[in-house]
């Protein structure tokens, strides 16, 4: 049993989890896994022991996703890569115990959420931070109707333009990281107020106006998931190749945003 980090631009996906017809992060996974025999997607429906950290929705990216399963010892992040579209790419390995299941046996999982807001006012958005974090029941913001009660830790820091939120648990509900992203934003816009967070922190089930929405997926990040027992060892050529493909997102991004910042300013002149 071998367990693999596993980083991917969540964009061009209709979320991690396997659906038809659509592309999706697992399929890219067990594609890649057919093609170099460790398993017959034609004859099993998913490779053996295999278990996957999380279940990211669409345009949601990551860096520490971490799928697991029993493979041959060539099997590394490298021979993944050589597989994988561009999008998706393992970086790291452990080998795993017998009975080891990566879904069940993560302790703490990390989101990060930047929200854009050179005008958000970083005490209130930490003052809604420190309202929502410890154990309730997010009942409110999320469609689960079971395994509501988290114990959730958010941090907030400010990076330039962007307040970024360190979301933590050892597990989330649905939607419950980005309908919390919704709820410090509006505070920190002034468009919530702090009385109105533990309001929604109550018993009483909040929808129409009161209700939250969720925040875009783009902005969500999984940053980590912690094993206790697992000793993951970076694979150089694979970190190599995930840092060559995202440093070129991150500079056709800065091409994409000048090209929009000589727009802006040709049509206000």
């Amino acid at each position: 049993m071998r367990a693999f980090r596993i980083a991917y631009d969540g964009r061009p996906f209709h979320g991690f989890q396997r659906q038809p017809s659509v592309p999706t992060v697992e399929d890219a996974i067990f594609d890649a896994l057919d093609s170099l025999g460790v398993f017959d997607r034609g004859s099993r429906g998913r490779p053996p022991g295999y278990a996957a950290a999380g279940r990211t929705d669409a345009g949601v990216s990551a860096l520490a996703q971490t799928v697991a399963f029993e493979c041959p010892e060539w099997c590394t992040p490298r021979a993944l890569n050589g597989e994988l579209p561009a999008d998706v790419r393992a970086w790291a390995a452990a080998e795993a115990p017998d009975g080891f299941h990566a879904t069940h046996d993560a302790a703490r999982r990390e989101y990060v959420y930047d929200l854009y807001g050179p005008g958000l006012d970083d005490e209130r958005a930490a003052a809604a931070a420190a309202a929502l974090s410890g154990e309730h029941d997010f009942h409110n913001l999320t469609p689960d109707t079971r395994g509501t009660v988290r114990d959730v830790s958010i941090e907030t820091g400010r990076d330039g333009d962007f307040l970024s939120l360190r979301v933590a648990a050892g597990g989330f509900p649905r939607a419950l990281v980005r309908r919390l992203a919704s709820v410090i934003r509006g505070v920190a816009a002034g468009d919530r107020t702090v009385e109105s967070v533990h309001r929604l922190l109550g018993s009483e089930p909040l929808d129409g106006p009161e209700g939250v929405p969720s925040a875009p997926p783009e902005p969500l990040l999984l940053a980590d998931v912690v094993y206790p027992r697992l000793d993951f060892e970076r694979d150089e050529r694979g970190v190599e190749s995930a840092a060559d493909v995202f440093a070129a997102r991150r500079r056709d991004a800065h091409v994409r945003a000048r090209v929009a910042d000589r727009i802006v300013d040709g049509v206000v002149r």
